[in-house]
């Protein structure tokens, strides 16, 4: 049994990573990220402003996306082998986003390259922060915020937890453990906001995201020093920003990456009375950008070589 939970994981978990990268996301219309931002949205229209409130509504989109998505598996199980195999893979692909993540940091530096308002529009969609008046080194350092803070929420966190959890309990609860972080992740970037209307509902998403990201947030940032010594960029620099600013975002997990990725790029990113994270002196040019991009590319990527790594020798070991 054990054999086979091994196998099963780390044939989907590798399909999985081939649909995100050569598909991409599912169309919206079936995308489970668009539903529960729908459930999350209702109940905080529902629901009064109180952190009980915030309570219920991680317990009910925890509940119903973790039954559907147990239905949904099992069913597909019973019916053929080869159509779990690809729902599975499908629905796995949907927990984190690499290739959207990489595709819209890339977008912002095409716009730059041709309109600094049109960035200003598009990287509006992407953080919280007031764009309409940034420069372009602000724009830039956004965008590399932006793109090294979801190394984490987006690629690491839901491929660390399904490869753990797959390997002693197996791949469906692995998916359904991944399905669970992304309505966290999808909660806290909803709730988790110390504004008036959310400062209460919010506290507990916000806490539970933060529970979650806690180990995966730290393991990122060292495979970013890695990745930056592969590249040939300032690893030690990288190391030493990392455990210096890691802490000085509001965010206990954000830092890290973040921070780390400042110190490889000998850059200071800077979000206007909120962080300042590193003491680089290179200015934030465009070029930044596609050296973060490749630290995002390399660092994922030894991340995935390390989950399958540890998958085959636990085969063999088992042969």
């Amino acid at each position: 049994m054990f054999y086979e939970n091994l196998i099963y994981g780390i044939s989907i978990i590798f399909l999985s990573l081939i649909i995100d990268m050569i598909l991409g996301e599912v169309p919206n219309q079936v995308h489970p990220v668009i539903f529960m931002g729908k459930i999350i949205e209702k109940l905080k229209n529902y629901l009064p402003n109180t952190k009980i409130s915030g309570l219920l509504t991680i317990l009910t989109t925890t509940f119903i996306f973790a039954v559907i998505s147990l239905l949904l598996l099992l069913l597909c199980a019973f019916v053929n082998q080869w159509l779990f195999i690809i729902f599975a893979s499908l629905l796995l692909s949907t927990t984190f986003s690499i290739n959207f993540l990489i595709e819209s940091v890339r977008n912002i530096q095409k716009d730059l390259e041709e309109d600094i308002d049109k960035a200003r529009k598009a990287m509006s969609y992407l953080v919280s922060r007031n764009t309409s008046e940034l420069t372009e080194s602000r724009i830039t350092s956004a965008a590399i915020e932006t793109l090294t803070e979801n190394i984490t929420d987006s690629i690491i966190s839901p491929l660390f937890y399904t490869s753990i959890v797959t390997i002693f309990f197996g791949i469906i609860i692995g998916i359904i453990v991944a399905v669970i972080y992304r309505v966290s992740n999808t909660m806290d970037a909803m709730l988790g906001y110390k504004t008036k209307e959310l400062i209460n509902i919010g506290c507990y998403p916000a806490q539970f995201d933060d529970l979650l990201n806690y180990i995966p947030a730290r393991i990122t940032g060292y495979y970013v020093i890695l990745a930056s010594y592969f590249l040939k960029y300032d690893y030690k620099q990288s190391y030493d920003v990392m455990k210096k600013y890691a802490l000085k975002t509001p965010s206990p997990n954000s830092g890290y990456s973040m921070a780390a990725t400042a110190g490889a790029l000998n850059i200071t990113l800077v979000k206007e009375g909120v962080y300042e994270l590193g003491y680089g002196t290179d200015e934030l040019t465009k070029e930044k950008i596609s050296q973060a991009i490749n630290i995002t590319k390399v660092s994922s990527l030894l991340f995935i070589l390390t989950i399958l790594i540890i998958y085959f020798i636990l085969i063999i070991l088992l042969m």
